[in-house]
């Protein structure tokens, strides 16, 4: 196969996971603020759902981005940079997702606490994944 086809499908599908992740987030925050009103279980069932949603986004952008690179787990120069963010960002929303899929509302307050910090270095994992992804994609 064309391997410009695996680039831009791995730029294509790369987007719903970093976005998700910051939209996760942000509702997190919003939750946390909006502590005693109705809309804080609305919020948190929206950054549930983004989350898994998130988690199941990354698996065709990490399958792409190694087909891409025919497997290579760190590579070089920018993509080295790329990859040190992308794979511990990639375990931690999978195994956070999983956790809270089959958890759900039985978290404790603490457990929850260590899930909110786990989205935000995921976010900011991915969010600098990208952004070392994006200088790859300008240097070609």
């Amino acid at each position: 196969m064309d391997g410009n086809l695996f680039a831009r499908m791995h730029g294509a599908v790369t987007h719903f996971p970093i976005a998700l992740t910051l939209v996760t987030a942000a509702f997190e925050v919003a939750a946390v603020a909006l502590r005693r009103r109705p809309v804080r279980d609305e919020l948190l069932a929206a950054s549930r759902f983004t989350w898994w949603i998130a988690a199941l986004a990354s698996l065709p952008a990490v399958a792409s981005g190694l087909v891409m690179t025919r497997g290579s787990l760190l590579g070089h120069d920018w993509l080295r940079l790329h990859h040190l963010f992308v794979w511990p960002a990639f375990a931690l929303l999978i195994a956070s997702a999983a956790w809270r899929l089959f958890v759900g509302r039985a978290a404790t307050p603490r457990a929850l606490r260590w899930y909110r910090a786990t989205v935000f270095l995921v976010a900011g994992l991915t969010a600098a994944a990208g952004a070392f992804g994006g200088e790859m994609a300008l240097a070609r």
